[in-house]
This record gives structure tokens, sequence and C-alpha cells, in this order.
């Protein structure tokens, strides 16, 4: 499954997938406790596919943040908890990636984003990452 079917919904803790659309939103199952909910098109809703980290030069798409934790990581989990201090968060993610605005880039968004990783590393959706990149390499070479 890519990133296109993983929602972030503002005021709801971790991370939901897509299970189908209705006419007023969408049915969402939850990856922490894999409860179904409904979600109007009010609702804030981030695809997680369309989040970028800001650098000094440029944004860098979720999808390759999340891939250079994995790598630094070897696949396992963050060796950091989101529940840790704002120093050792901002630390672990200069050394994922070294060039990030630190004005622009918050502790919370460092907290969210290594959330974010280990919850899809428990729900073996880390390897999305790497099928989607040889999909769109395939695709270029046609």
């Amino acid at each position: 499954m890519s990133l296109d079917k993983i929602l972030a919904i503002s005021g709801k803790p971790g991370l939901y997938e897509i299970v189908t659309q209705t006419r007023t939103g969408a049915v969402v199952q939850s990856l922490i406790d894999k409860k179904r909910i409904t979600v109007g098109a009010h609702s804030n809703i981030s695809i997680l596919s369309e989040i970028a980290i800001y650098t000094l030069t440029e944004e860098v798409p979720l999808k390759d943040v999340l891939k250079k934790i994995k790598d630094k990581e070897n696949g396992e989990q963050t060796s950091i908890s989101h529940k840790d201090g704002k120093d050792t968060l901002e630390e672990y993610f200069f050394e994922v990636l070294p060039d990030y605005d630190e004005d622009r880039v918050y502790a919370s968004d460092i907290k969210k984003v290594i959330q974010w990783y280990n919850l899809l590393h428990k729900n073996d959706l880390l390897e999305s990452l790497e099928t989607e990149e040889e999909v769109t390499a395939s695709d270029e070479e046609e």
C-alpha cells in the first residue's frame, strides 16, 4: 500500500488507512487499534504522500525522509522515542536530514515524523516506500 492511502487527521492520534470513500467523506481505519471511523469532508485531513519537510534549499517529500530514517535504523524501529526531549529529537533529525530548516520544522513536527515512522513500521507499511520507488522508476523507463 502506498502513502496515498494513509492519512493523518487533525485532532486524532496516529495514522489512518482509507477503507472506502463516501459521498460526504471517507471511512478510515486506525493503524493503532484497527477501529473504523467515518470522517467528513470538513475534517482537516493530510495525505502522507502530499506532506513535505522544509530544508534550507527545497521541500523533501515525507516518503524520502521516512526512507532515510529506515536506512539509518536498518529497517528497524527508531532508536529514540517520539516522547524524548526537544534536543534529542532535533539531534536525531539532524542526522537523518542534515539541512532541514530549523526555523520552520518544529520539535512537534519531528515527533510526528518519528511516531508515524514507528507506526508504519509496526504495520509493515514501510515496504511500500521501496515498491513505490521501483514502480516509478519502471514507469520512467517505458
